[in-house]
């Protein structure tokens, strides 16, 4: 199914162990994960505030039973890719949005993410400059062509940086 994201979306879970979560419904101010969908995965986050263990992936929200499974670990509290063995406290499990899969632009519009490229090995990029954009100073920029600049558009490439059309 889909990679859902949505905002406000937090529930707790008594689940011990490594596997599936069972969710015990919305915390006051929240939505639920059914929000997210019956199959539809999600970033998810749960945090044991009594252990001060926490984990951070991706999982697949199940309507039947509420539950959402720990399909792959990005991060944890141990420093590694494992699932956490979480005791059978109350936990808060919410939907995040892991910095490692974040996309985000500085003041000068600039998109930056830890990696710029897709698990298919294509990176895709429109054939028409939209908006007219100033490469930074210090940095280069390339693009897969043809590429149109429609009129009134411009791309800036200052001095010492390269705009490089393939």
């Amino acid at each position: 199914m889909a990679l859902v994201v949505a905002d406000r979306v937090k529930e707790t879970s008594t689940t011990a162990g490594t596997g599936t979560l069972t969710l015990a419904g919305a915390s006051a101010g929240f939505q639920s994960f059914a929000v997210i969908g019956n199959g539809n995965t999600t970033y998810y986050s749960i945090v044991d505030p009594t252990a001060g263990t926490w984990e951070v992936g991706i999982g697949t929200y199940t309507s039947s039973g509420t539950t959402l499974s720990r399909d792959t670990v990005l991060s944890n509290s141990s420093g590694n890719t494992s699932p956490i063995s979480f005791a059978a406290n109350s936990k808060d499990v919410f939907s995040t949005y892991p910095a490692t899969k974040a996309v985000y632009e500085d003041s000068l519009n600039t998109a930056y993410s830890e990696q710029l490229a897709a698990s298919n090995g294509f990176v895709i990029n429109k054939q028409s400059v939209a908006t007219s954009y100033s490469v930074p100073s210090g940095y280069s920029a390339m693009s897969a062509g043809p590429i149109t600049l429609p009129n009134g558009i411009s791309v800036t490439v200052p001095n010492g940086s390269r705009w490089v059309v393939l």
